[in-house]
C-alpha cells in the first residue's frame, strides 16, 4: 500500500509541477488566440475582408479624365539641324539625331502627372526650346553661340 500512495503522490506532484512550470506559456497562448480572434472579428465587421467582387468593382468604376497634351518644340536658324534628347511620357529617354529645324512632337496621356524634359544642340548659332502642356507655355529657353545647346524642363505638369 505504501507503493500505491507514493505513485499517487508522484502523479499529483507531476501534474501540479507541470501546471506550475507551464502556466506562463499557456497564458501567452490563450492571449494570442483571443487577440487573433478579436482582430478577425473586427476586420470582418468593418468589411475589410478580401472579397474579389469588390476589388473588381472598384477598378471598373475608374473613369479616365481629360488627357494631358504635351508639345515639345525646337526652333533655330532655317535649314539648321539639331540632335534632340527628350523624356517620353513614361520618363524614358528618347533621341532624335539630325532633326531639321523647326521640329515639334505632340504627346498625349491620361496620367495624372508628367515630367517633360528636352535637351537640344544644333549646328547653328541660335536654338530655342519650348514645352507646352494643354496649350499653356510651361518653359522656353533660347541659347546663342557656336553649336548652341539649350534645355527645357517642367518639374510637374
Amino acid at each position: 500500500m505504501a507503493v500505491d500512495t507514493k505513485d499517487k503522490q508522484r502523479k499529483k506532484f507531476s501534474i501540479s509541477a507541470l501546471a506550475r512550470r507551464f502556466w506562463i506559456p499557456l497564458l501567452i497562448g490563450a492571449v494570442v488566440f483571443v487577440g487573433a480572434f478579436t482582430v478577425m472579428r473586427v476586420r470582418t465587421f468593418f468589411g475589410s475582408g478580401d472579397d474579389p467582387s469588390l476589388a473588381s468593382a472598384k477598378v471598373d468604376d475608374t473613369k479616365p479624365f481629360d488627357p494631358k497634351v504635351v508639345v515639345y518644340e525646337i526652333y533655330g536658324e532655317p535649314g539648321a539641324t539639331a540632335d534632340i534628347n527628350y523624356l517620353d511620357l513614361d520618363a524614358q529617354p528618347q533621341r532624335v539625331d539630325g532633326a531639321t529645324l523647326p521640329w515639334s512632337l505632340t504627346l498625349s496621356t491620361t496620367a495624372p502627372s508628367v515630367f517633360p524634359n528636352i535637351v537640344a544642340q544644333g549646328n547653328g548659332d541660335t536654338i530655342t526650346c519650348r514645352i507646352t502642356v494643354d496649350d499653356e507655355l510651361k518653359d522656353e529657353r533660347t541659347s546663342n553661340g557656336v553649336n548652341a545647346q539649350t534645355f527645357c524642363l517642367v518639374k510637374s505638369a
